[in-house]
């Protein structure tokens, strides 16, 4: 008679007792003390923290700043919705960024926030402009409207609101939107629904040249991201990953070739009678010699076996196995160096004025073209020893960290001007009393709004993360470092032409393009993230109506 060992949920002997506080769990897992928060509970109260001495620091800093003590209510919702704008941008905008380099396991999601952190920051606070204007845009003409300065704060502050809620909701979906649009979108809301409560507004206050510009775009920057993304990917994929993949094949053929004559020569040796195996074996022995010389000839030498290991030699030498990644691999990086530098001199240095000229501007490009040209030679060379395939990933994912890194750098330096503009415009407003037609940018603002944008990368940017680096299409290092890189060329391209296109609507477009390649896009995932392109500016600002009038009703 055997043992009953069922049990039943009526026996509560057996039904295991959660841990207590403190104690490790039954599977050896974290103590529900650590759980709270999840694994990553650290990192969340390391962020947490810093943005609570961010805010606190940045209040006690301002307030030096405005001399009225009446209307410090405003200034700490300012920055509270500053910061907020700030935050949701890095969850949205910064993750789009980075979706490439953490889809293809180029970098982790910790790796990113620290490269996001260092090259976001740096981009704000080194390049992130001296001055801004009041308005973002110009996209609405307030001279025919009666405007007070409380009533411009409150523009600014709803336009913020209705910006940040927006992307928040974008982020929580994992839709990649353009935060330069909503910041636009929510102004036009909060100016037009100020005409309207005013009477001497309309919706000839809005210029709708930009906004047809803004509607170009949609299609303007996905096409043109994902053609140049296409083409390149398309030569990578031809030139080096295929070529690649051939030469490993042909290897593995010449390596049983190789097996197959060893094998040959042991059953050759056994039929030999022992006299002619002593023979045999001192031919070996003085083939084993010569064959060392690469230049010496089959036919020179005296046995069956070296003479065909020595051909198969030759024919491993005319596969050039690592021509694509001592030649090729180089070369689309020096070109994509020079793309990278190009963006950086024209868009995320573009705001100190450099007034580099022509000359000067061509000489940096190739001298920075050459040495990465020669760094990733000597890289390359190195690497002969190891898997073709392995090889010439590890130098793709070497090159889209640098892409990344700059990528960062130029979103730094550029677009977190969504959230520092309208801030500072309030900021000034309240220090003087008087509306300006451009505002000097304090670092400290750049400082604090920098930290709200990693934190928004760390707290919120997973889901938009996961939709650019996995949704969309497989990436691996080859893939993402060419939407990257095709995303910076036609960033930089357009900024040099002046085209009406988005950065962010760009790197999807690009993704979109090696995605193709592979035949692998998926199309069904973008049909909701252009509904939600279209919709952000009325969206927008709707939510900037509504902050507008609340805000009036408030304050």
């Amino acid at each position: 008679m055997g043992t009953d060992l069922s049990f039943t949920p009526e026996s509560p002997a057996l039904e295991p007792q959660p841990p207590r506080a403190g104690e490790p769990a039954p599977d050896g897992g974290p103590t529900t003390t650590s759980r709270f928060l999840g694994p990553d509970r650290n990192w969340h109260l390391a962020f947490g923290g810093l943005l609570a001495v961010a805010f606190i620091a940045f209040s006690l800093w301002s307030a030096g700043h405005v001399a009225d003590r009446t209307v410090m209510v405003v200034l700490i919702t300012s920055i509270v919705l500053g910061l907020f704008m700030a935050f949701n941008i890095g969850g949205n905008d910064v993750a789009n960024s980075f979706g490439t380099s953490v889809g293809a396991k180029t970098l982790t999601m910790k790796q990113a926030l620290l490269v996001a952190a260092i090259f976001e920051v740096s981009g704000a606070v080194l390049a992130g402009g001296e001055v801004t204007d009041t308005v973002r845009s110009g996209i609405v003409d307030l001279d025919g409207v009666a405007l007070q300065p409380i009533d411009f704060v409150i523009i600014m502050m709803a336009s913020l609101f209705g910006a940040a809620v927006w992307l928040l909701v974008a982020t929580k979906f994992g839709l990649p939107v353009s935060t330069t649009h909503s910041i636009i979108g929510a102004i036009v809301g909060a100016s037009l629904t100020l005409g309207y409560l005013t009477g001497h507004g309309s919706l000839e206050m809005v210029q709708w040249s930009k906004i047809r510009d803004i509607a170009v775009s949609w299609v303007l920057s996905p096409v043109l991201g994902g053609l140049v993304a296409w083409a390149l990917f398309g030569a990578i994929q031809r030139h080096i990953l295929l070529y690649n993949q051939k030469a490993e094949q042909r290897l593995r053929e010449l390596n049983a070739a190789r097996i197959a004559a060893s094998e040959e020569q042991k059953r050759e040796f056994s039929r030999l009678t022992e006299l002619q195996q002593i023979a045999y074996t001192n031919k070996l022995i003085r083939d084993s010699e010569l064959a060392k010389n690469p230049d010496i000839d089959p036919d020179q030498l005296e046995s069956d076996y070296y003479r065909a290991l020595k051909k198969i030699d030759k024919k491993v030498d005319e596969v050039r196995s690592h021509r694509a990644l001592t030649i090729g691999v180089p070369l689309i990086g020096s070109l994509g160096a020079v793309v990278i530098a190009s963006m950086l001199l024209f868009k995320g240095l573009g705001n100190l004025n450099l007034g580099l000229n022509t000359v000067s501007v061509v000489l940096i490009l190739l001298m920075v073209g050459s040495t990465v040209w020669l760094a990733l030679s000597m890289f390359a060379n190195s690497l002969r020893g190891q898997q073709l395939s392995r090889a010439t990933f590890r130098l793709f994912s070497w090159m889209q960290v640098f892409t990344a890194s700059a990528f960062a750098f130029s979103h730094g330096s550029n677009d977190i001007a969504n959230a520092v503009g309208p801030f500072v415009a309030i900021l000034d407003v309240l220090r003087t009393g008087q509306i300006a037609e451009e505002v000097q940018i304090p670092a400290p603002v750049m400082f604090a709004f920098g930290i709200a944008l990693v934190s928004g990368l760390w707290f919120i940017g997973r889901n938009v993360i996961r939709t650019v680096g996995e949704g969309l299409t497989k990436i691996h290092p080859a893939s993402g470092f060419a939407a990257e890189l095709s995303a910076a060329a036609v960033v930089m391209l357009a900024s040099v032409l002046g085209l009406p296109v988005s950065s962010t609507h760009i790197l999807i477009g690009a993704v979109l393009g090696v995605g193709l390649v592979n035949r692998a896009a998926n199309w069904r995932l973008m049909r909701p993230i252009f509904l939600a392109w279209i919709i952000t500016l009325p969206v927008a600002a709707l939510l900037g109506a509504l902050g507008f009038v609340g805000l009036r009703a408030i304050l």
